[in-house]
């Protein structure tokens, strides 16, 4: 049972996104309606079950664990995860890291830190304290910048994930570049997923591919290529005239199925195989239904097996095609 995860395209699967609870405490409007109607608490696992499936992973080869939501430091007791997580730091796992809004990095900068916690990526899409308020419905962009500074404070390293959003952040592109490189920090843009209904929002609308933001960028700036890999999905350029490190996740233009090491676990225990499928696995059964983790091991083999090839994600034909019904807060971001 100790045999790393090997999934039917030999990729080997080292890297799990455990979304810790849908619930956020903002309301973007491409990741979420603004009436949403979050799951039961009585749905979710408990901390513990979390800590035993993520165990389980670790024991089964997965080096990286990236904690994710909705927002995950909302979730009342979040740190004694982080604190229990932090004991296989060393032993099987490489990095605990996680995503978040940054709403509450400033009261939690700390203790993830003391939890082992040295990189943090910091979901921001625009500079302008309106058009936050706007694409956040209700965040605040100076308490998410006062987290930031104190991530970095501790000694993290802090990577900003901009979603590229058409006629919201186009014109920001070069105060945003200028803005991370004089904070000294990492900024990758990613292509808005069709992900969820969102109502009165339109995906076709949203989208900004990164092709056409590069070639923005190669008017002012030589990119090169850089072999950097953090084990996630971005590619990441060098802007020769800055020294600059960026970023590009492009899910649509340019997949990045080929080399994918990833699953992603929810805060109700179904294991999704792939982001842009609607194949899943239950682990929260053999979870509960026994004390041993071989049925739980057994079924985590069994779901790395039906990992596909690739995602559908297409927007080429001026409709949302490969479009998944979940949002992207259930999933995990």
């Amino acid at each position: 049972m100790n045999a790393p995860l090997i999934d039917p395209f030999a990729r080997a699967i080292d890297y799990l996104r455990v979304s810790v609870t849908d619930r956020c405490d903002f309301r973007c409007t491409y990741c979420m309606a603004e009436h949403m109607t979050f799951l039961p608490k009585r749905d979710l696992l408990t901390l513990e079950e979390l800590d035993r499936l993520c165990s389980a992973f670790v024991r089964m080869g997965v080096r990286k664990l990236r904690i994710t939501g909705g927002e995950p430091l909302v979730r009342k007791g979040i740190m004694t995860f982080f604190e229990a997580m932090s004991r296989h730091l060393g032993d099987g796992l490489d990095e605990l890291t996680l995503t978040t809004n940054g709403s509450q990095l400033e009261r939690f900068a700390q203790p993830l830190w003391d939890a082992g916690v040295r990189r943090v990526n910091v979901s921001l899409d625009t500079l302008d304290p309106e058009k936050f308020r706007a694409i956040t419905r209700w965040g605040s962009l100076d308490k998410v910048l006062r987290g930031i500074r104190a991530a970095q404070a501790v000694g993290m390293r802090v990577k900003i994930n901009t979603v590229a959003l058409k006629g919201f952040n186009d014109a920001e592109l070069f105060d945003l570049l200028a803005w991370a490189a004089s904070e000294d920090l990492d900024l990758t843009f990613i292509e808005v997923m069709p992900m969820g209904d969102m109502g009165e929002v339109q995906r076709l609308d949203q989208y900004w591919p990164l092709k056409d933001l590069r070639a923005r960028l190669a008017e002012r700036f030589t990119l090169s290529e850089l072999p950097y890999r953090t084990g996630g999905p971005a590619r990441y350029f060098a802007l020769e005239e800055t020294g600059q490190r960026l970023g590009f996740i492009t899910p649509l233009t340019h997949n990045f199925c080929e080399s994918c090491n990833r699953v992603r676990l929810t805060c109700t225990g179904e294991l999704y195989m792939c982001l842009g499928q609607e194949d899943m696995a239950d682990l929260r059964a053999p979870l509960r239904a026994s004390e041993a983790d071989a049925p739980l091991e057994a079924a985590i083999r069994a779901a790395i097996a039906r990992k596909p090839k690739g995602h559908d994600f297409d927007y080429s034909r001026n409709q949302v095609e490969g479009q998944v019904s979940r949002h992207m807060s259930h999933t995990g971001g």
